[in-house]
């Protein structure tokens, strides 16, 4: 794995994105976490509707982590996997809790992956560690931005192992991500965030 460029201290939540090929990015990933952990892990992917249970069945079989179903003013708790539902944005409040909001696509998406990575920097600043997988669209890469100005760490995977590697391409020509790593490197990147904690 690259050399550490930052240390984030304290970590409340890993927020991830993605899009097309993101789900083979995350099962080789989330089923490697153990628990427990000491933060939140929130994803948030382009998905048809007709897929709403099916990824949320997938990780909580195949997870050591516990899958929490989103639902309005659910609270956020650490050692959790959340996912965003379909078809709604998905915010995070003051009071640590996550709200969902209908209002239009952003990127042709609903949910959309900058809307809620900006909203998750606003609220979790310098303990935020935002991850953007493979995809097919430009969604991400301002999300990204924002989390790094708000003081968290951005990773982007390294496009040679995404499927899709327009979005991770695209998040490196218009940011300057703080690590560029492989699926392998995320899962350890998470598994020392945790252990500094």
């Amino acid at each position: 794995m690259e050399e550490n460029k930052r240390v984030i201290k304290d970590c409340k939540a890993v927020i991830i994105g993605g899009s097309a090929g993101s789900l083979q990015a995350l099962l080789q990933i989330l089923p490697f976490i153990e628990k427990p952990i000491s933060f939140a892990i929130v994803i948030v992917v382009h998905r048809k509707q007709s897929d709403e249970q099916t990824l949320e069945a997938l990780l909580a079989l195949k997870s050591q982590l516990k899958v929490k179903e989103v639902e309005d003013k659910v609270k956020l708790e650490s050692g959790f996997i959340y996912i965003a539902p379909s078809n709604y944005h998905l915010l995070f409040e003051k009071n640590e809790t996550l709200s969902l909001d209908t209002s239009e696509k952003i990127n042709y998406s609903r949910p959309s992956i900058d809307v809620s990575f900006e909203s998750a920097a606003e609220i979790y600043g310098n303990h935020l560690i935002g991850i953007l997988l493979s995809g097919s669209n430009s969604d991400g890469t301002i999300g990204l931005r924002a989390i790094q100005a708000a003081g968290g760490i951005s990773v982007v995977q390294n496009p040679l192992s995404a499927d899709m590697p327009f979005m991770p391409n695209n998040a490196i020509l218009h940011t300057t991500p703080d690590f560029v790593l492989s699926t392998d490197e995320i899962l350890e990147f998470i598994k020392e965030i945790n252990q500094a904690l």
